[in-house]
């Protein structure tokens, strides 16, 4: 909950750049790993997730929940259609 709370505050604070008209979306995240934290972020369309944009995010949740000095993985996944 509050890892989700974080990120969607990231987005609110900073939306992410549009790319053909289209935006990327934040349906919700997880953190399947701890060593090295990972963190998958279950988005609209993975593909719009420039390195921009994912650098702003791995800074933001470093100052929220103070992973400085340690490496942290972002990975993106698209919401699967028609399930």
């Amino acid at each position: 909950g509050v890892l989700n709370e974080i990120v969607h505050e990231a987005f609110r604070l900073v939306e992410p750049p549009s790319v053909k008209g289209s935006r990327l979306k934040l349906l919700y995240v997880t953190e399947p790993q701890i060593s090295p934290p990972t963190f998958v972020l279950f988005v609209n369309k993975a593909e719009l997730a420039k390195p921009n944009y994912v650098r702003y995010l791995e800074n933001f949740l470093r100052k929220s929940i103070d992973f400085t000095g340690t490496p942290i993985r972002i990975n993106f996944k698209s919401r699967k259609e028609d399930e």
